[in-house]
């Protein structure tokens, strides 16, 4: 036994990711729970599809927060836009007929997120709103099978995700917002626990019972201690018993303090790209739409990321040692928006290319270059000659780069740039006697984006 500790001790030093030790029993501690590897199905997909779908999709206006600020008068023009466009005392859940999902495909679906170059999906369950996309028992006539489509949405998209490659993950939101048990507990100060114990935690067993995930996405905490969410018992659970014991994956949003200190994987914040090598990994959950996760109907296209934006984005992320979480919002038809599928497809595109650069790959000994901007490096976990791949944010114009972190002396190096076809153009380099590693690049075609540089057989300086 001493002999297989010493081994994954080893494995982990060296940064390889391994699945869950067989046979080991996770404590309801903290400690406990954060010294379970990270299976190493996440790391190795370094990109997910987010997909923010509700209620909210049907006012579409502002955020996927539109019922709070409405409510609350917390956006004047969320009280104006109800003003205008619905009757007097109309009320939020006279949405959910309109929440249709007519012509939602999740094979279709399926399909756009198996062409984005993705590896796993994580679909919301239940928003801050408290309405579920399955049959949840707790939630009567406040989800999609009682009220509206009159379909399990969760199911439908679990088994088209699964005739994939795919791994089907789920959201779901601790807190909602105007659940009367949840506020009694607020206003008690957490000390009862009618709502955690009566509500929601019994949805987090169904969910993962029933359909399996491979991703806990918790979010919504709302300040409450992890103890009232019983997060640990339940997160001990989830890696001693649940029927995806040695393969889910949790993130970090489980309690008031436990974000960006506990879990499987660490998401700090939205949108959260911390621009230096982390300790431990990391998620950065982004969106297409630079204001909002669910769909909202008057967004331009200058609220949406540009592919270039999109590409730059997942590569810093991962030569930082993260995943790319890309949220798309669907609409109460349950249609993909054409941008953000287009947005999806030219990732896939991209990836279909120069895949190699991201996939089973780890933080190099420099994440970007000491001397050149927008150029950032990655470097696969195994590979039979050592290699180094440098990732082109810009293109010079005089046809010459200069790296300051792969200056020094090197062994028969080759240096080769993948082209748009996939195939390996050679290109010369020199060291200069100015301490610059200088690669003399051919022309490429003007619309491309993100260039990738091969380097062999490099002899590291540290």
């Amino acid at each position: 036994m001493s002999q297989f500790v010493g081994l994954l001790v080893l494995l982990c030093s060296i940064g390889i990711q391994t699945s869950a030790v067989p046979n080991t029993k996770y404590e309801p501690t903290w400690d406990s729970i954060d010294s379970r590897p990270l299976p190493s199905w996440y790391d190795d997909s370094k990109i997910g599809i987010f997909i923010h779908w509700g209620l909210f999709s049907v006012p579409a206006f502002k955020s996927e927060w539109f019922w709070y600020y409405w409510q609350n008068n917390k956006e004047d023009d969320c009280v104006q836009y109800m003003e205008k466009n619905f009757k007097p005392n109309f009320t939020y859940p006279e949405f959910a007929p309109s929440f249709t999902a007519k012509h939602y495909n999740p094979d279709y679906w399926a399909s756009v997120f198996n062409a984005s170059g993705a590896k796993y999906v994580v679909l919301t369950t239940k928003h801050h709103e408290g309405f579920t996309l399955w049959p949840s028992k707790t939630s009567w006539n406040w989800n999609a099978m009682d009220v509206g489509p009159k379909r399990d949405l969760v199911g439908e998209l679990a088994t088209a995700i699964r005739k994939t490659d795919l791994r089907f993950g789920l959201y779901h939101s601790l807190f909602e917002w105007f659940n009367p048990l949840f506020l009694l507990d607020q206003a008690n100060n957490y000390t009862t626990n009618f709502y955690s114990h009566g509500k929601t935690v019994p949805e987090l067993y169904d969910i993962v019972n029933t359909y399996k995930p491979e991703v806990i996405w918790s979010d919504g905490d709302q300040g409450a201690p992890d103890a009232y969410w019983t997060a640990r018992d339940f997160i001990a659970w989830l890696y001693n018993e649940s029927p995806v014991k040695d393969t889910v994956v949790i993130n970090d949003r489980w309690g008031d303090g436990i974000m960006c200190n506990h879990g499987g994987f660490l998401t700090c914040d939205d949108r959260y790209l911390p621009g230096t090598l982390q300790k431990r990994k990391w998620e950065n959950a982004m969106t297409i739409d630079k204001n909002s996760w669910g769909y909202v109907r008057t967004s331009t296209i200058n609220d949406y990321l540009t592919n270039q934006e999109v590409i730059s984005t997942l590569v810093k992320t991962v030569s930082y040692g993260g995943n790319m979480l890309i949220n798309i919002g669907p609409t109460a038809e349950g249609t993909l928006p054409p941008v953000m599928e287009e947005r999806l497809r030219q990732m896939g595109n991209w990836l279909a290319v120069n895949g190699q650069a991201i996939y089973n790959t780890q933080p190099w000994v420099y994440q970007n270059d000491s001397l050149t901007e927008n150029i950032y490096y990655t470097e696969p976990k195994i590979s039979e000659i050592p290699t180094v791949y440098a990732i082109l944010l810009d293109w010079p114009k005089s046809n010459l780069i200069n790296l300051g972190s792969l200056y020094g002396k090197f062994k028969s190096t080759q240096v080769q740039m993948i082209s748009p076809d996939g195939s390996l153009i050679d290109l010369t380099w020199y060291n200069d006697v100015d301490k610059k590693f200088r690669i003399n690049l051919k022309p490429v075609i003007s619309d491309l984006y993100g260039w990738v540089l091969k380097i062999t057989n490099p002899i590291i300086r540290k």
